[in-house]
């Protein structure tokens, strides 16, 4: 079996018992995904098959090890079947991703996801049962060519044709009130937020007030909720 050198953290098997999450996969979209999941105060069992990787993420995951996660034992001593929720961030190397997911759907694990780098890509891990496939480029692509087209600080896909976006309030309904502005009516979009003066989000209320400067948070079909960020 494998030797593994295992950095930080508390005991393997007590991770296993949380609601802890492994990533398999520490590039750019990996770590980035492990970092934040640990910034949300989850434990993260991180593993990658770059030494170099695994030692500049010492001390910032729960766990991170150097290790071929496209061996079964491997991820057997990891204890890698125990975990609920497995993401497989293998992007750079499309064989290792399959066999790696083909692994995981052994142990039977309840929830897998999966990053894939090209839709042929996606849709072997769809044909093998995988339950989450990503796009990570694909997506952000989509997200960054919504915000340019408009006056949007963010925009957030929810599918089905349907988007959540945060915008500055348009001059055909600044001054008045939520209520008055009858948005959904006019516009076919509903704001369910506002921010006021940089502060905290509130959910709306029909008597708040929109003023040049707030924020809002509107969602709407897609196409709707583009073209009143661009009034």
């Amino acid at each position: 079996m494998a030797r593994l050198k295992i950095f930080m953290g508390r005991d393997l098997d007590r991770v296993t018992d949380t609601d802890a999450v492994a990533v398999i996969g520490l590039g750019r979209f990996g770590q980035a995904l492990a970092l934040e999941l640990m910034a949300s105060g989850v434990d993260v069992l991180g593993i990658d098959g770059q030494q170099d990787v695994v030692q500049g993420l010492d001390g910032r995951l729960t766990h991170v090890v150097a290790a071929d996660a496209t061996r079964g034992d491997v991820l057997r001593q990891l204890s890698v079947p125990e975990f609920d929720r497995v993401v497989v961030a293998i992007g750079g190397d499309v064989a290792a991703s399959i066999l790696t997911v083909s692994l995981l759907l052994s142990f039977d694990i309840p929830q897998i996801w999966a990053e894939a780098v090209s839709e042929p890509h996606g849709t072997v891990l769809q044909q093998l049962g995988v339950h989450h496939v990503i796009y990570p480029e694909k997506d952000m692509g989509r997200r960054v060519a919504h915000l340019v087209q408009g006056s949007m600080q963010d925009y957030i896909p929810l599918g089905g044709d349907f988007a959540v976006v945060e915008t500055s309030p348009r001059r055909a309904v600044a001054g008045s009130a939520i209520s008055e502005a009858q948005t959904r009516r006019r516009f076919g979009v509903e704001i369910v937020a506002i921010r006021k003066n940089g502060g905290g989000w509130l959910f709306a209320d029909p008597d708040m007030h929109i003023e040049e400067g707030d924020e809002l948070l509107i969602a709407g079909p897609t196409r709707k909720a583009e073209a009143f960020s661009r009034l």
